[in-house]
């Protein structure tokens, strides 16, 4: 791994305008390098904020975008719990993303059936990857520790073969989802946590800090070859005695 930086923001407020820029300039960095930006995206708060703050900027171009999905329930598109769908509507509908550009699971499948659909998918776009190697994956973390669809203590944290798995018992609903593994999230070149909020405080301090017993999922994100960083707030970082950076509002990570 590169190392680990910790950036720490008053509120989400100074946060959201530090991660889109971050954001765009590996977007820049990648098309430079390889013709296109690859993409991880996430669900729950991290739509809205991304979808904001993209938005703020002048001369988006996502022309050469190529986003998927770190993990997706098993929903409707039309479905309020379908992250595509928010997606869609927040940000790819008023954006030059290509609709080729946005890889999506089939939801009319079964669940097996939709993450191998979702694994043809992404080895189409990564034809001579192992394992796919995004140029960056946004990631959340729950106040259980679960990142993506892998929760503490389920079987599929030691899923070393599949590129997307099927969950069909996950924890929190809705209980059918599809996610990447940890072969896929760890072959990263960049991975880049957004947690904010006080109620993310403990969980955040075992995550960065290490706990007794096994290691929370979100703690076994580890890029063998990548950049990690967390992006989190006061509020989320209140229990943390770690050295963190402070940059300001105006800063490019």
């Amino acid at each position: 791994m590169a190392g680990r930086r910790v950036a720490v923001f008053p509120s989400s407020a100074e946060l959201g305008p530090v991660l889109a820029r971050m954001v765009t300039s590996r977007a820049e960095g990648a098309i430079a390098s390889r013709g296109r930006f690859t993409v991880g995206l996430s669900g729950g708060s991290l739509v809205s904020m991304l979808s904001k703050e993209l938005l703020a900027l002048q001369d988006l171009d996502c022309s050469k975008w190529v986003a998927a999905f770190c993990d997706e329930r098993l929903v409707s598109f039309g479905d309020p719990e379908s992250t595509y769908g928010l997606y869609k509507s927040h940000l790819f509908s008023k954006v030059n993303i290509p609709d080729s550009g946005v890889l999506t699971i089939d939801p009319s499948l079964p669940v097996n059936e939709c993450a191998e659909d979702y694994t043809r998918k992404l080895k189409e776009v990564f034809p001579d990857d192992e394992f796919p190697v995004f140029d960056l994956l946004l990631l959340g973390m729950g106040p259980d520790g679960h990142t993506c669809s892998l929760f503490p203590d389920h079987p599929l944290l030691e899923e070393t073969k599949k590129i997307v798995a099927p969950i069909s018992d996950s924890p929190k609903p809705p209980p059918q989802r599809v996610t990447m593994t940890f072969p896929v999230v760890n072959s990263a070149r960049c991975v880049a946590f957004v947690s904010t909020g006080g109620s993310k405080a403990p969980v955040l301090k075992e995550v960065l800090e290490g706990r007794e017993g096994p290691a929370l999922p979100a703690a076994r994100v580890v890029p063998a070859n990548g950049e990690l960083l967390w992006l989190v707030d006061e509020p989320a970082a209140a229990s943390l005695t770690i050295q963190v950076e402070r940059p300001g509002s105006g800063a490019k990570l």
